[in-house]
């Protein structure tokens, strides 16, 4: 089971790298293995060449293994502690979504799939990015909580998604990521008719 676990993570891993979602030192991908224990990638890991040993299995109980795990592997653990429905969890820096979050407080996609997939979705703004990945652990989880959501875009930040499947946490970034490219394209293709 662990190892197919590992072949999905590695294989959606390189897809979201061949479209620019998480990069050659940013973004993270995790699996729940169980309650207390879940597969994530390490923090020197090229998303391009994914290896069995480039995820690491942690236990919610912090070791060894954890300084070498991904900077976001505490915000991955507080969703898979509070959040029962979590099995999959991908952070994620797409760059039309975190260019539109920049400036606009939620998106609201134009295109078909877009609009019948999300209708809107708000953009949280976290203040300040000094102190952010102190307090990004306890406010993800949270406000995928409250507002009952497994989205959650960070101005400026990127993505956190969660879902039950792979394959479909990496359909919805895509989705979203090909909304934000479209509400780009169409605001340009109507300045350059003025």
């Amino acid at each position: 089971m662990q190892k197919y676990l590992l072949e999905d993570l590695k294989h959606v891993s390189l897809s979201m790298f061949r479209k620019d979602f998480i990069g050659i030192f940013h973004g993270s991908l995790s699996a729940r293995i169980e309650q207390n224990k879940f597969f994530i990638n390490k923090k020197d890991t090229i998303f391009d060449d994914v290896k069995d040993d480039d995820f690491l299995e942690l236990y919610s109980k912090k070791d060894y293994r954890w300084k070498e795990a991904s900077l976001d592997a505490d915000i991955h653990l507080h969703i898979y502690q509070n959040i029962n429905e979590a099995k999959y969890i991908c952070y994620a820096m797409p760059p039309f979504i975190t260019a539109y979050s920049l400036v606009h407080d939620s998106i609201v996609p134009q295109d078909y799939f877009g609009s019948m997939k999300f209708g809107s979705i708000e953009v949280y703004d976290p203040k300040q990015f000094e102190d952010w990945y102190e307090r990004a652990d306890i406010e993800i989880y949270r406000y995928m909580k409250e507002k009952k959501t497994n989205i959650m875009i960070i101005k400026g930040y990127g993505i956190y998604v969660y879902d039950r499947d792979m394959l479909q946490l990496a359909k919805t970034i895509a989705l979203l990521e090909n909304s934000c490219k479209l509400l780009y394209y169409s605001h340009e293709f109507g300045r350059s008719r003025i």
